[in-house]
């Protein structure tokens, strides 16, 4: 009987429901995966060109994630496999995790938290303080989440500009966004929110020089990818003083391990790449992949397939 893997994180349940009708069989299993009889994976696990030679009958491979990053399209593609993701599952909880993250900054919330737990009881042990309202919110890609943002942060005072290549000075406009060249964005932006995805193109998108455009007390949250930044530079510039506060969802190795710890330093907000988790949207995730799969399975496109595959599996 056919089988599909899942990652160890994706529930079983989730995904069998959704494919109880069908003649297959949804196991847990890690890379590197291998199997004659796989026809789909739902994972969050790296699924490289590789794996697919090991993979003779695998039809689909669904992301339950908004990033696919982690899956080698390309040969996905040329292997006739579809690929699909699950874009709009948690754009709330992003929208209210980078929200949150830039709140914890701006009014110190961490760092006096960590104070008084140290004994203290000192209003300023933080720093300077601001006014929320008094921000000028530089939102760095504008689909989805970075929409939610915007709307979160005009909602409490803050003026809000945004910079996406895709995205139209009109279209971007009429949200009540101001649009923006990326550089003039950092240069004039006291908090800046990356949500852009990680592309060949998009790497290393906030480097030295960029970083070095922004106005000193400025704000960086980045919950999106850590490749679409140069960390060590952002760090160097908090701990410089340059930066007023930095806020982390994203790290470039997670887990992090002993050779590549998480990093620390005052105004530094670093929480374990949450910002899509509710029990809701971890639901919805992997019930929206299971449904892909059943599309690839019983012979649609994926309601949210990423590639065309060049001779799609049969059988």
């Amino acid at each position: 009987m056919a089988r599909v893997l899942c990652d160890p994180s994706v529930p079983l349940e989730h995904v069998s429901d959704v494919l109880a009708a069908s003649e297959v069989v949804v196991e847990t299993s890690v890379p590197p995966w291998s199997g004659e009889d796989v026809v789909a994976l739902v994972s969050f696990e790296p699924v490289t060109g590789e794996d697919l030679d090991r993979l003779p009958a695998l039809r689909v491979i669904a992301a339950p994630s908004v990033g696919f990053d982690h899956v080698d399209v390309a040969a996905a593609t040329r292997r006739g496999i579809w690929v699909s993701n699950v874009p709009d599952y948690c754009v709330e909880e992003m929208a209210d995790h980078a929200l949150a993250l830039l709140l914890s900054l701006v009014r110190g919330v961490v760092e006096l938290d960590r104070s008084v737990r140290a004994g203290g009881w000192n209003p300023k042990a933080a720093g300077s303080l601001r006014r929320v309202s008094d921000l000028r919110l530089g939102v760095v890609g504008f689909g989805r989440i970075g929409r939610g943002l915007a709307t979160r942060a005009q909602a409490l005072g803050m003026e809000v500009c945004a910079h996406d290549p895709v995205v139209s000075d009109d279209e971007v406009s009429a949200a009540g966004v101001h649009p923006a060249a990326l550089d003039d964005l950092l240069r004039t932006s006291t908090a800046v929110s990356v949500h852009a995805p990680l592309t060949p193109e998009t790497r290393g998108l906030i480097g030295a020089r960029e970083l070095a455009l922004l106005p000193p007390g400025a704000y960086v949250v980045n919950v999106s990818r850590a490749g679409l930044m140069d960390t060590e530079a952002l760090l160097r510039e908090l701990e410089s003083g340059r930066l007023a506060g930095v806020a982390l969802d994203v790290l470039e190795i997670e887990p992090p391990t002993e050779e590549s710890s998480a990093p620390a330093a005052s105004r530094l907000v670093v929480t374990p790449h949450a910002g899509w988790y509710s029990e809701q949207s971890e639901e919805t995730a992997h019930r929206r992949a299971a449904e892909s799969v059943l599309d690839a399975l019983e012979g649609r496109t994926p309601l949210n397939a990423i590639n065309e595959p060049r001779a799609r599996k049969s059988g």
